[in-house]
């Protein structure tokens, strides 16, 4: 029945979902090159701030808990289990503070309205993960880059969207290289919950009235800990928080 009512709504959801992406392509645009990188980021903020409003058409809401521990002024890893695109507007928005920047596969540099636009300039890692000659490259620039600024890297270890909530294991490689690049980040463990049934009828209709939570956890602090016992505290506290 949820599938059937979500058809008329999901196509008003979707095209103000997708007006949002247009109108903000050209503003996006003039920021970053006439007004600088504060500009621009404060139009990603507020696109995000539209797409998650969008959201609410369709019934969604959304809880974040414990932002008040992810440490100010540092470098922040954020390690998080990834279940739909919906996880990436949330925290863009929700966690504005800290410049989110993420670790994304290249293809989404490009055709996606003001998407493509914010990963190709906003400082987002943008990989092929069948080439690790040049993930490598560009996850280490990231980690330089939040090293130097004092922003945040956002990276899902498990490589891919988890369709049924169910965490997939970890993989290392990524996490380690911002690790070695940003030697005085925290590594702040994040658990995402019912980002999936926004997309469990598939890409359309979308799923109905979904509360959507991220658990923020205890920061770990990278130049405390090795990495093996460091990314082992780190997937152990997403999964934990994980509800499945």
């Amino acid at each position: 029945m949820q599938k059937l009512i979500s058809y008329p709504i999901s196509v008003i959801y979707y095209l103000c979902f997708g007006l949002t992406l247009v109108i903000f392509h050209p503003i996006q645009w003039v920021c970053f090159n006439i007004f600088g990188y504060q500009a621009h980021k404060k139009s990603v903020d507020f696109l995000n701030l539209f797409l998650v409003r969008c959201t609410n058409i369709v019934g969604t809401t959304y809880k974040f808990s414990n932002l008040e521990s992810i440490p100010k002024n540092a470098p922040i890893i954020f390690v998080s289990n990834h279940q739909s695109m919906y996880d990436i507007i949330a925290m863009i928005w929700f966690m504005r503070d800290f410049h989110c920047k993420f670790v994304s596969k290249k293809e989404l540099g490009k055709g996606i309205p003001s998407v493509s636009y914010n990963l190709r300039h906003g400082g987002s890692a943008l990989i092929d993960r069948k080439d690790p000659k040049q993930a490598i490259p560009e996850i280490k620039k990231l980690g330089d880059y939040i090293e130097a600024n004092n922003r945040s890297a956002v990276i899902f270890p498990e490589g891919t969207r988890s369709k049924t909530g169910q965490p997939k294991a970890f993989s290392q490689t990524g996490l380690k290289i911002l690790c070695k690049a940003a030697p005085s980040a925290y590594v702040v463990p994040v658990s995402i919950n019912n980002s999936w049934k926004m997309v469990k009828f598939g890409f359309f209709p979308v799923g109905l009235g979904n509360h959507l939570t991220f658990a923020i956890h205890k920061p770990l602090k990278v130049s405390e800990f090795d990495f093996a016992d460091l990314i082992e505290k780190a997937e152990e506290a997403v999964v934990k928080g994980i509800k499945f």
